[in-house]
C-alpha cells in the first residue's frame, strides 16, 4: 500500500487561538512568533481511504508558519519549515507529499521542495481547478445562468490555478476577463490564451471594474486579506473562491443574500476516511489539494506532480480521469463554511431575480 501526507498550516492567527487558548491572552504577533518556533510535527493519523482498485493511509502534518508568516518571512526560511515538513511525512513512511494552502504558493511552487525530498510532491492544484469549476459549473446551472452568455472573470488569473482556469474557460464562457496585478504578466497569458485557443479575452489590473458586471467570478489569490466586497458583485452572481486565505469578505454572507458564493473544491472521499483532525468539512470529504494526494497515491502515481506555476489542461483532465476510476467526486456545495441546500439556492436566485 503506497501511503501519503498532506503538510497544513495554520491559516491565520485566530486557528491559532483557537486551538492554543493560552494565547489569546498574548498580543497577535508574538503568538505567531510562539506557535512559529514549533518544530513541525504529525497532527493526525489517515485511514479508511478505500478506492475500488486500492487503498492507502496516511499523516496530516503541521508546518507551525502562518500565511501571513509564509509570504513576509524570508523565502528561504519558510521553504526550509516546509522541507522539514516534508521530511516528517518521509520519517513517516509517506511515499507522496501533498502541499496544502500557502505551503503551495512560495517560491517556485514546490519545485525547491521537491528536490530538497525523496519522496514525490504535488500542491493538489490540478484536481482543484477541477472540481472549482465543476462546482462554478454547478452553481450556474442552478442560478440560471448559461456559462456560454455569461460575463466570467478570473480574479488571480497569472497564477498556477488561475492560468490553468483561464484556458479552460475562456472555451467555454461567453466572455472573459482576466485580473492579476502585473500588466504584463496578463497580455502575456492572454496572447497564450488566443494562439492556443483562438479566444480574444480582456485583461484589467482593476479587480473593482472587473467585477461589477461579473455573472460567474473564479477567485484564487495569495492575497492576505479579503478583495471582494459586499458592494463590489452585481445581483445574481456566482462566486467561486478558491483561495484560502479568503478572496470573499464574511460580510458578502450576510449583506448580499441575492449572490451565491460557494467553496471551491470540496470533494467526497472514497471509502470510510477518518482524517482525525477537524478542518472544518463534514465527516469524508476533503479540499480537492488533499484529494489529488490520496488519488495519486491510491494510483501509485509516485511522482512530482502539478508543480511550479505552469499547470497544463492535460494534467487537470487526467487527474480528473483518475479520480473518477477511484471513486472521489464533488461533494455538493459549501458557502462560508456550510453546506448549500437546494432551498438555499432558490432563495438566493428568487432574491437575485427581485432585484
Amino acid at each position: 500500500m503506497n501511503k501519503f501526507a498532506f503538510i497544513i498550516h495554520p491559516i491565520d492567527l485566530e486557528y491559532i487561538t483557537k486551538n492554543i487558548k493560552v494565547l489569546k491572552f498574548v498580543p497577535g504577533r508574538v503568538a505567531e512568533w510562539i506557535v512559529s518556533r514549533f518544530p513541525c510535527y504529525k497532527a493526525s493519523e489517515i485511514t479508511g481511504v478505500v478506492s475500488p482498485y486500492a487503498e492507502t493511509e496516511g499523516w496530516f502534518i503541521v508546518c507551525p508558519l502562518t500565511s501571513r508568516q509564509m509570504l513576509e518571512l524570508p523565502e528561504e526560511y519558510v521553504l526550509g519549515r516546509i522541507i522539514e515538513a516534508g521530511k516528517v511525512a518521509e520519517s513517516l513512511g509517506a511515499d507522496i507529499v501533498g502541499l496544502g494552502a500557502m505551503t503551495s504558493v512560495v517560491g517556485d511552487a514546490g519545485i525547491t521542495v521537491a528536490r530538497n525530498l525523496g519522496i514525490a510532491v504535488t500542491s493538489g492544484n490540478s484536481y482543484t481547478v477541477a472540481m472549482a469549476l465543476e462546482g462554478t459549473r454547478k452553481a450556474a446551472d442552478y442560478m440560471g445562468i448559461d456559462i456560454k452568455k455569461a460575463e466570467v472573470v478570473v480574479l488571480g488569473a497569472t497564477g498556477s490555478i488561475g492560468s490553468v482556469c483561464a484556458r479552460i474557460l475562456a472555451e467555454e464562457a461567453g466572455s472573459l476577463t482576466l485580473v492579476a496585478p502585473k500588466h504584463s504578466q496578463l497580455q502575456r497569458l492572454a496572447h497564450e490564451i488566443l494562439h492556443e485557443t483562438g479566444v480574444a479575452v480582456r485583461i484589467t489590473t482593476n479587480n473593482k471594474a472587473a467585477l461589477r458586471s461579473a455573472d460567474i467570478v473564479v477567485t484564487v489569490t495569495s492575497s492576505l486579506e479579503a478583495l471582494i466586497e459586499p458592494q463590489d458583485l452585481k445581483p445574481g452572481a456566482v462566486v467561486c473562491d478558491v483561495a484560502r486565505p479568503r478572496d470573499v469578505c464574511v460580510k458578502v454572507a450576510s449583506e448580499r443574500p441575492d449572490v451565491l458564493v460557494i467553496e471551491g473544491g470540496v470533494v467526497e472521499v472514497p471509502g470510510d476516511v477518518e482524517f482525525n483532525f477537524n478542518f472544518g468539512f463534514p465527516p469524508k470529504t476533503a479540499y480537492a489539494c488533499m484529494a489529488e494526494t490520496m488519488i495519486l497515491a491510491l494510483e501509485g502515481r509516485l511522482e512530482n506532480y502539478s508543480l511550479g506555476r505552469e499547470l497544463t489542461v492535460s494534467q487537470v483532465k487526467e487527474i480528473v480521469r483518475l479520480g473518477r476510476k477511484h471513486g472521489f467526486k464533488l461533494a455538493g456545495l459549501r458557502s462560508f463554511e456550510h453546506a448549500l441546500t437546494t432551498e438555499d439556492i432558490n432563495r438566493i436566485r428568487e432574491l437575485a431575480n427581485s432585484c
